[in-house]
Formats: C-alpha cells, structure tokens, sequence
C-alpha cells in the first residue's frame, strides 16, 4: 500500500466547498419550501375569489340584462316621444297657421261691423240732435 502525503490545504478547501453547496442546497429548498406554502395559501385564496365570482356572476348578468331591456325600453319611449312631439309641432303650426287665416277673414269683417255700428250711432245722434235743433230754431224763430 502507498501511503501518499495528504494535501491538507487541498482537502481542507474540497471539505468547504462540499458544506458551502450542501448548505446552499438546504437554503433553497427552505425557499422553495416558503415560496410553496405561499402559493399554496395563494392558490386557496385564488379558489374562494372564484366561488365568490361565480355566485356573483348570474345575479350580476341577470341584473345586467335588465338594466339594457330597461335601456331598450327607454330608447323606444324617447323614439316614441320624438314622433309624438314632431306631430304636437305639426298641430300647433296648423293651428298658428288657421288662426291667422280666422284672423284675417274676421278682421275686415269686424272692421265693417265697426264702421257700419259708427255710422249707425251718427244718424240716431243727428235724428236726436235734430229733432231738438229744430224745436230750438223754432222758438227762436
């Protein structure tokens, strides 16, 4: 057997290195360990969020689809309201346009009315005021 020198700084520096990976090893499998917990806890989480989702979901559509046949609704109650306020607008200027009609067929009419009541009024004042100017000229006469 051959019995050689040991290289002690050589062995000494094999040795550390050895520890120095084997406790690197251990290092990251105690984080790889920590990280797992975390993502264990992140993925039950993860799980409740998507039940508590799911249950909201159907009332959340169902309200949705409301809102919209609500929106729908109202969009055919202002279209509704348009054609009802174009047809109040169309009364409204046949009537301007009939009132002027009226206007302008009544007013010479009631001109004529006027004219035909003054000159009436006139000849009953010179009827009265005439009799009495005569029964005046005729007692100064």
């Amino acid at each position: 057997m051959v019995v050689s020198e040991i290289d002690w700084p050589h062995l000494i520096f094999s040795v550390g290195a050895g520890l120095g990976v084997l406790l690197i090893g251990i290092g990251v499998l105690v984080l790889c360990s920590g990280i797992s917990n975390s993502l264990r806890r992140l993925n039950g989480t993860l799980d409740e969020v998507d039940k508590q989702i799911a249950a909201l979901s159907a009332p959340v559509a169902e309200t949705l689809a409301h809102v919209g046949g609500i929106a729908d609704t109202a969009d055919a109650t202002v279209a509704r309201l348009s054609g009802v306020v174009g047809s109040l607008e169309t009364v409204a200027s046949n009537v301007v346009k009939t009132s002027d009609l009226a206007n302008r067929a009544v007013a010479p009419a009631i001109v004529n009315v006027g004219a035909t009541l003054t000159g009436i009024t006139a000849g009953i004042r010179r009827l009265v005021a005439g009799g009495r100017r005569s029964d005046g000229d005729a007692e100064s006469g």
